[in-house]
Parts: structure tokens; sequence; C-alpha cells
């Protein structure tokens, strides 16, 4: 099958929905289908251009994968505003490459939100090639734009959902990452036959039968003999992760507890100088890690993070977890129990510390007690290989879309 993926985001990003739709294009051209995908060059969590990119139109191609890559603004301080001419800038630039998939005739075309911008060009194109359409949400962000913004014009808010709503319903499938997010796919007016549960997936293989590595944390600095309280991925708005700062300082007369902030985002120059100013001396920033070490980070760590404020918590599945549990890590998850996050660890005993979101006494509490947890959590590591196995999700989505 010819197949074209269309996302703002792809590898070789490192995380979130980057490295989900690079690792989905991976393994469906490895089972023979020819693929395309036309996205930005890489730029996130850094929101900076990587290095050895140039934001301007660049044809890449390996194997049955050929990439275009088109230009797009980045701010280096995003805002709502800046987010959205981030956005609308992407969906200009790609117009013209999805309207001249034509001449290609894919039989699928899968397009990843973020962002419904590009919507109206792919349902177009698969309308004129007969193919079948498919929106991939990762995050709902309509909903996530509103959550974090002051506007009060409801009008604009009406308009913004309707719009979404009238776009969900012309692609012929609908898929997602959490349940509760189904369930908010349907409120959308999507019907429950055109929906299709896509969850985030880890490698199981890459993960198993890790150690703590003592040398790993000595080469970043971090002594292997304390307690380590590990947050890993993107810091932006929505995770909330002044909390963790607080915290830390909080829990500064405990000296054998180690806060470590791994990652990029546009939050994290705001975070080093709220440390800064309330001296939260154990707390160390560190930047994006590559994907080769990341088991032994975690595996090595006595606490994950996993953050986000209520007002996001069923709007976004955190694709951090998925690798803590494979790995057999310990979390502290903040999200209110009836959310899809909530559910998976009111459901499966011991699993996590689920702790309430934007609560300094609970996630304070929340991480004593993983810290008690044994390690590693073999209730995490179950639900990962029973839940979350690339191969057995991917596979049951190609038979999906086939069928």
């Amino acid at each position: 099958m010819k197949i074209l993926l269309y996302g703002i985001n792809f590898s070789p990003e490192l995380t979130g929905i980057g490295k989900y739709s690079g690792e989905m294009a991976d393994w469906l051209s490895s089972r023979g289908n020819s693929i395309k995908v036309i996205t930005a060059p890489p730029y996130y969590p850094e929101w900076k251009i990587h290095q050895n990119y140039k934001n301007f139109f660049h044809k890449e191609s390996k194997e049955n994968i050929e990439v275009l890559r088109c230009p797009l603004y980045v701010p280096s301080k995003p805002n709502t505003l800046k987010r959205l001419v981030h956005l609308i800038t992407f969906s200009i630039s790609s117009f013209l490459p999805v309207f001249f998939s034509v001449f290609w005739k894919p039989d699928i075309v899968i397009q990843t939100v973020p962002t419904l911008f590009c919507s109206i060009q792919t349902i177009i194109l698969s309308k004129i090639c007969k193919s079948k359409s498919i929106i991939h949400i990762q995050d709902f962000e309509v909903d996530a734009m509103f959550s974090i913004s002051s506007t009060k014009v409801q009008f604009l808010k009406d308009f913004a959902f309707w719009a979404e709503s009238k776009i969900l319903k012309n692609f012929d499938y609908v898929s997602t990452i959490s349940i509760g997010m189904i369930e908010k796919a349907k409120n959308k007016g999507v019907p429950e036959n055109k929906i299709i549960f896509l969850p985030n997936w880890t490698d199981i293989d890459h993960f198993k039968d890790i150690q703590k590595d003592e040398e790993v944390l000595n080469k970043l600095g971090i002594d292997p003999n304390k307690k380590i309280v590990l947050y890993s991925g993107n810091m932006g708005e929505k995770q909330g992760l002044e909390i963790v700062i607080h915290v830390a300082k909080k829990m500064e007369a405990n000296e054998n507890i180690q806060f470590v902030l791994i990652g990029e985002g546009s939050a994290k120059e705001n975070l080093k100088i709220l440390k800064d100013s309330i001296n939260a001396e154990n707390v160390k920033f560190l930047p994006l890690q590559p994907y080769k070490i990341l088991p032994k980070i975690l595996a090595s760590c006595d606490c994950h993070l996993v953050i986000q404020k209520s007002a996001a918590s069923d709007l976004v599945l955190p694709s951090k977890l998925v690798n803590i549990l494979a790995v057999g890590g310990n979390s502290v998850i903040t999200a209110l129990r009836d959310t899809s996050l909530g559910k998976i660890f009111t459901e499966n005993e011991n699993l996590g510390v689920l702790v309430e979101p934007e609560s300094i006494n609970g996630l304070k509490n929340g991480i004593l007690k993983a810290i008690d947890m044994d390690k590693p959590n073999y209730h995490a590591k179950r639900y990962a290989k029973n839940n979350l196995d690339k191969e057995v999700i991917l596979r049951n989505f190609l038979k999906a879309i086939e069928n």
C-alpha cells in the first residue's frame, strides 16, 4: 500500500509525537508499504530547529520512506498566539506538497493532530484520490488551547469547537490514544464505528531486563548513592513543573533525595530561575539524553514524576509514562481519579502512586511512598507487556485500516 503520513512532528525528534510518528513510519515500511511523509524540520522539544537542518523545503529518503520537510515559524518562547502562527505557517507551507500528492495516489492518508489547520488539504486529497483518511489525535489541541488561554470570548470558543467537530466528521476514521480521549471524540460527534484505539506504545525489548547503572549516573553528575526523583520529558506550560521545584525545596532537609529534571521546553528557563530564586539546591537540570541510554537512566532512578495540570488531565496522555512502566519504574502521577490516566492507576493495583494535581503536599507524600516501593515494579512491567507492546499495537492498527 501507499501510505501518506502528514504531521508537524517526526523523527529524529526524541520525545513526544515526532518519536511515535517516526516509529510508525519505520514499522509500516518494514511491512512492505511505501511511505511518504510530509512534515516540518525537527524542532521539538527545544523549540529550535535542530542542528544539521535548515528551515526550508528539503527532501530525504531511506528504503521505502520518502520525507519532505516544509518550513514553519518556530517561536523561541511560545505563547498561545505564537503557537497559532507556528501551526498556521506549517499548514500553509505544506499545502502544495499535499496537493501534489494526488499524482502519487496514496491508498491511505494519516494526519496527526496537532494540527487541525492541516485538515482541509488532507480531506481534499483523500476525496480526489479516493483514499482512506485517518486523523490521529495525540492532543485535543482546541481543548488544550482554551485550557491554558485566558480568552473569555465565547464566540471564538464556540466557533473553534464547531469547526473541530465538522473536521472530525469528514475523516473516514478517527484514532486516538486513550479511552478518555475516545469518549471525548464521541462527545464531539464522531460515531463509535469510526473510532480506532491507537495508544502510545513502547519497545518492550529495548527496556527489558535493565538494571541500575552507576556509571551512567556518574557521567550525568548524579550521586548514585542518593534516592533519585526523576522528571524526564517536555518542560512546557501544560505540565506545571513549578510544583516540582517547590516540593524539592520543601524536602531539602532530606539530604538523601536528589531531584533531576531532564529535557527541554518553553518553560525550562523560568523553572531554572524559580529554582535559583528559592535556593532549591537539591534540583539538577540536564539536557535531553539519547534514546539508547534512556532505559539505563530510567532503571537507575527511584521515583518517576508524571506531572500535568488538572485542566489538561484528560486532554493528553503523557507518552513518557509508557517507558517508565516498561522499565519497571515507580511513578507518581498527578491526575484526577475519573480521568483516563487516573483510572489506569485505580484499576491496576500497585502500578504507581496517584496524587491530586497541583497539590504540593500530595506530591511530596506520593514521592515518599514511591521511593519506599519495591524496585523494579513488576506490576508496571507486566502492564506494559500486556498493554503497550509496539508490535501488538501497530499490528492491530494496520489490520483495522486494511479492513
